[in-house]
Formats: structure tokens, C-alpha cells, sequence
């Protein structure tokens, strides 16, 4: 089943994002080659594709995991959540229905 997993930043996260962001991404990318990635990427923290040093304000990833525990535990193990990127996770079961 699939899976939105939302991390919501903590405040001034953006210089410990940056440091840990290779190994969330080599995470990401393991869901994708495994072919269970939907999509994944950021939210800026102001209007813009680049937000340069406003940051961001969290993340969004959707993928396939065999159960809502397995997908907390992903999210929970990732960098951006035991380095403390993250002050707070939503990960709710999610139902795709467009595109088909």
C-alpha cells in the first residue's frame, strides 16, 4: 500500500538539512530503484523553487510500504528525522487515483 510521509522542519533547520541531505537522498533513491517511489521533494519555505536561506519547511514522500508500522519506521530511521530536521511526522495511508 502506498504511504504520504510528511516531515514538518523545525525552525533555522536549513544548515543541518544541507549536512544530512546525501544520506536522506541515498534513502529516497534505494525506494526508487526498488521501484516504490511515487515522488518525493521538499517544500519551500517561501514562493519559490529556490528558497535560498528561507530554507524549507518540510517534506513530502510517497511510496510502498508493506504496512503503516513499516512506514513509520522508514521515516522515523531517515536523516532528516534522527538528526533532527524534523520536529514532527504525519504519515497517514495514501490512496492514488490520478494519474492512472
Amino acid at each position: 500500500m502506498l504511504y504520504a510521509i510528511s516531515g514538518e522542519d523545525v525552525p533555522d533547520s536549513l544548515e543541518k538539512r544541507l549536512a544530512v541531505r546525501p544520506a536522506h537522498l541515498e534513502r529516497v533513491k534505494a525506494l526508487q530503484e526498488e521501484g516504490r517511489l511515487v515522488l518525493a521533494g521538499p517544500y519551500p519555505a517561501i514562493d519559490s523553487p529556490d528558497p535560498g536561506p528561507a530554507g524549507f519547511s518540510g517534506s513530502l514522500i510517497v511510496a510502498e510500504f508493506e504496512s503503516l508500522e513499516a512506514a513509520r519506521a522508514w521515516a522515523e530511521a531517515d536523516p532528516y528525522s534522527t538528526s533532527g530536521v524534523y520536529g514532527k511526522l504525519m504519515i497517514r495511508p495514501f490512496k492514488k487515483v490520478l494519474p492512472p
